[in-house]
């Protein structure tokens, strides 16, 4: 620790005396204060004992600086006006000036719908402001928040600490994708559905799924994969089903047209898809102006969802 908050000064004590040497009197500085006069001069003693030397004499019905008194009100005023504007001043945020860099953490689910809007919202809006976006998933976003990894994420989230914010932004629905011309149902039974092999994405590197998590079923599982990006390009050309959320079913067959989309023939349930923050982060504007466009992307994407 730096020597200087070391020694025993109390830095009310120079508050009072720079008021009360701009009063004049110790009656004038207790009213601008809201203190008793007894209080005001006792805060002058224990300054006066602090730096070991008078700071004031009596001056017909007011008080008068002495030298000594002088020269640390010439050095003291000014760090406490720094200090009182420092506490009170807050830079404002200018979406167009801000050169802040963010860094979002997204499960690989996400990257599809939200990071084409937000950089043209970017683009738009706040040039100059840069993401750095990094992965996430629900058994590592906590972990990540906490450390200060990531500045916001979007993920579904199990439990979480207190201090980490939460605002649910959709249910993500799941789906089935495979290919026709080897799978020619278009509406799969759970009989056809387990009879096929399967295959998943496991972020822990195994062989369970959401599937066998949340619906309680056992699929054969020929592929585990650690992330949705090659999940079409190995279900083009197999017989194999993969159980994917929505948005990343429709963004594969956009790319792959011969992929089909078909409901699941049993009901999933799971966990809503969140955008997380730190408690401490509540008032930065840059975070704030981030989190209000991927709310809105959110809700849009919800409307679309529900026409689709």
């Amino acid at each position: 620790m730096n020597a200087s908050y070391d020694r025993d000064l109390d830095l009310n004590l120079l508050r009072v005396f720079v008021v009360v040497a701009e009063a004049g009197s110790v009656t004038d500085a207790a009213s601008r204060l809201y203190l008793t006069q007894p209080a005001v001069s006792a805060a002058l003693k224990r300054l006066s004992t602090t730096v070991g030397a008078k700071l004031f004499v009596r001056s017909g019905r007011g008080l008068q600086l002495t030298t000594r008194g002088r020269h640390l009100l010439g050095s003291a005023r000014p760090h406490l006006e720094a200090l009182v504007e420092a506490a009170s001043a807050f830079e404002s945020f200018s979406p167009q000036q801000s050169r802040r860099t963010v860094r979002l953490g997204l499960s690989d689910a996400n990257e599809s719908w939200l990071l084409s809007p937000l950089l043209s919202v970017l683009a738009k809006e706040a040039p100059l402001m840069q993401i750095i976006m990094l992965p996430v998933q629900f058994r590592t976003v906590s972990a990540a928040l906490a450390s200060g990894a990531v500045d916001l994420a979007v993920s579904v989230a199990d439990e979480l600490p207190s201090d980490i914010r939460r605002v649910a932004l959709f249910y993500g629905g799941f789906v089935c994708l495979h290919d026709p011309r080897h799978i020619r149902q278009k509406r799969l039974s759970l009989e056809r559905y387990l009879a096929h092999e399967h295959v998943i994405v496991s972020y822990n590197g195994d062989l369970r799924g959401i599937v066998e998590d949340l619906a309680g079923l056992q699929r054969q599982v020929r592929l585990s994969l650690p992330s949705f990006h090659s999940v079409g390009a190995v279900v083009e050309g197999s017989a194999l089903i993969a159980t994917i959320p929505a948005t990343v079913a429709a963004e594969i067959v956009a790319l792959r047209p011969h992929l089909h989309i078909s409901p699941l023939p049993f009901a999933l349930g799971g966990a809503p898809m969140e955008l997380l923050w730190r408690a401490s982060q509540d008032d930065d504007p840059a975070l704030a102006f981030l989190r209000q466009h991927i709310q809105s992307f959110a809700t849009s994407r919800g409307k679309r969802s529900a026409t689709s």
